[in-house]
């Protein structure tokens, strides 16, 4: 008895066993298209300007008098056509007369026939009669039997006798078994046209030029393929995530790359969309985007997703994003996870949240981790924290290292720090450059600074600006001012205002006391400490704007002066506000003076209350300036309480009199 369960999963089988076997003779088709040029063709004569079906005729009625070379190439002819009913016993005829061609040709229509082994007897006939395409053809016989002995005897047959695909199919052998011989048959099977050999020999003389630059125990991407870091909406913090750039190669490295473009170039020429992909890599890293975009829309035109991915990101970039969401959209559906994150990023960047969610889940549903990443993202930017640390986790068990680093983050600002430092230590362990910073703070927290400072050395080594920062205020604190001077320029470099004005201020420290003014001579020019001070002014940083403003003051540029203690006083800075008093006071604006040495003296400023009080006194006012003077008593430093409580008393007496 046959239940319907069983009987279902019969009919299924049926059909998968069905299924099956048409792959397989597709897939064999393909391999003798391939193959095709396995088709001995050197028995035909056909006459000059003579159609296909004139030919035909005239080897048919050859054939039909018994004439062996006739009946070879009618075999051909129909073989090619695929008759194998019409082309077999064409085929065998001439087989039987001796004609090499044509038994390496009944070997190919055997094939077909799914009679492997029948057919690899007839190519053997024809191989030991000297034929390239036979041997070609048992070599592969062999090979896919696991014959590897037999299968490389046969391929180095059809090689050394200049048959491209022979030679390709040694290389792919050798290549297998990491034999070194393997380049050799690339290079010939390339020089004879086979784009696939051109490809790959490009690949290796890439894979040769990467490693004599970095040297044979470095790892990472040969070369960074546009568009493949992390996609973030606009906004996010950067993943980290893509492979590094080489540097430029020299000597040796330098002419395997060059020659490895070639390659590329001309597999690409002949039509092969991943060597026009990788092709468009290499010119979109040298800068020569017109040109990589060519050979991008070319690979991409061909049904290479990530060139299409690679394209939408140079037409991004030249600020065509209609054009650029068509070809993500190409990509994405075609698989690919990046391009399906750049969807994401695009739609949130929109404000189309349920859009970018989807295009995330996409991504992730194609492999790309970063989908679960930019998930978090996406959470994390509309406060929903639970959803985003069950994203950011789960991307961070894939390996995800700034996932790691911003799971950790979460927990930190949960009050989680034992649960947060394990993270961060993973990511940072991984290359996060954040992560390792990020451990610093936790150490520094803790107030363990040794380690702390172990951290934000490492951050720093690898570009990190605040982790400079850090690095260089520790060599202040110790001394060691020439570490400190180093790191603080690599941060001020990296675009940090606070290092910027301690760099300066280091610099200050070590300039000679100005002289005493000369009549007419000519204005000093900007040294190096008030060049980074105005760097750090030009970011808002308010210290270094009142520095300025008093190196403007001392080369006599008041007006300069004036410029920054205002921008500093209006951004809130007591000393900007006080020092602005006081240039207006010289200016003969008491008035305005007064309204912000009050704004100063609000804020904490004690010389701008004792002035405030002496101000008071002047006029008359002696119980609004006792009240200036205890603020300024109050505020310091002590030698100004000093002064203020003297004038505190003499106003007192006066006022008592």
């Amino acid at each position: 008895m046959v239940f319907m369960g069983d009987r279902a999963t019969l009919l299924e089988t049926g059909r998968f066993v069905q299924r099956h076997a048409r792959k397989a003779a597709d897939e064999i088709i393909e391999a003798v298209g391939a193959v095709d040029a396995a088709v001995d063709t050197t028995a035909e004569t056909d006459a000059e300007n003579e159609t296909e079906t004139e030919t035909e005729a005239r080897h048919r009625r050859a054939a039909e008098r018994g004439d062996p070379a006739s009946m070879s190439a009618l075999g051909a002819l129909l073989l090619r056509r695929g008759d194998l009913d019409g082309a077999e016993p064409y085929l065998r005829g001439a087989t039987a007369e001796g004609d090499r061609a044509a038994a390496n040709n009944l070997g190919v229509l055997l094939h077909q026939r799914g009679y492997a082994d029948e057919a690899a007897g007839w190519w053997r006939v024809a191989a030991v009669a000297g034929s390239a395409p036979a041997a070609h053809a048992l070599g592969r016989h062999h090979r896919e039997r696991g014959d590897e002995p037999a299968a490389e005897y046969w391929l180095r047959q059809a090689a050394e006798q200049g048959h491209a695909l022979g030679a390709y199919a040694l290389a792919d052998l050798l290549e297998h078994r990491s034999d070194v011989g393997a380049e050799r048959w690339l290079r010939a099977a390339a020089e004879q046209g086979h784009r696939e050999a051109a490809y790959r020999l490009a690949v290796a003389l890439e894979r040769r030029a990467t490693e004599t630059t970095r040297g044979p125990h470095e790892t990472g991407t040969r070369l960074r393929v546009p568009g493949t870091a992390a996609i973030v909406p606009v906004g996010a913090p950067a993943t980290g995530t893509p492979g590094a750039v080489p540097g430029q190669p020299g000597g040796e490295g330098a002419g395997a790359a060059a020659e490895a473009e070639q390659w590329f170039r001309q597999a690409a020429a002949r039509g092969h969309r991943r060597a026009a992909f990788h092709l468009g890599a290499i010119l979109e890293h040298r800068g020569e985007l017109k040109e990589a975009g060519r050979w991008y829309l070319s690979s991409a035109r061909e049904g290479e997703a990530k060139a299409a991915c690679a394209l939408a990101f140079l037409l991004r970039d030249a600020g065509d994003e209609e054009s650029a969401a068509v070809w993500w959209l190409r990509a994405a559906q075609d698989g690919d996870g990046n391009a399906a994150n750049a969807l994401g990023a695009l739609h949130a960047a929109r404000g189309e949240q349920q859009t970018a969610e989807r295009w995330y889940r996409a991504a992730m549903d194609a492999g790309d981790v970063n989908g679960a990443y930019n998930l978090g993202l996406l959470y994390a930017a509309q406060d929903r924290i639970p959803q985003a640390e069950q994203w950011y986790r789960r991307a961070a068990y894939a390996g995800h290292r700034e996932a790691a680093n911003a799971l950790a983050v979460l927990l930190l600002q949960a009050g989680d720090a034992n649960g947060a430092e394990p993270w961060f230590s993973k990511a940072a362990e991984a290359g996060s450059v954040d992560a390792a910073f990020n451990l610093g703070i936790l150490h520094a927290g803790r107030d363990d600074d040794r380690t702390a400072l172990v951290w934000y050395e490492r951050a720093a080594a690898a570009g990190h600006t605040e982790a400079a920062l850090q690095v260089g205020i520790a060599a202040l604190r110790d001394g060691d001012e020439r570490t400190a001077e180093r790191h603080l320029r690599c941060a001020a470099g990296g675009g940090s205002a606070e290092a910027a004005f301690r760099l300066a201020s280091v610099l200050d420290a070590r300039r000679p006391e100005p002289g005493p003014a000369v009549l007419g001579a000519s204005r000093e020019e900007k040294s190096e400490c008030e060049e980074w001070y105005e760097r750090a002014a030009q970011q808002g940083h308010r210290r270094a704007q009142v520095r300025v403003g008093m190196l403007a003051a001392g080369r006599g540029d008041l007006a300069e002066a004036d410029r920054w203690y205002r921008e500093a006083a209006e951004a809130g800075s007591r000393n900007g506000a006080f020092n602005l008093g006081l240039l207006l006071a010289r200016e003969g604006s008491e008035r305005e003076a007064a309204l912000w040495w009050t704004r100063a003296a609000r804020a904490g400023h004690g010389r701008a209350a004792l002035r405030l009080a002496l101000l008071a006194a002047r006029r008359g006012e002696l119980t609004e300036g006792r009240r200036w003077c205890d603020r300024a008593v109050e505020l310091g430093p002590a030698e100004v309480a000093e002064r203020a409580a003297r004038l505190s008393e003499a106003l007192h007496q006066e006022l008592t009199a």
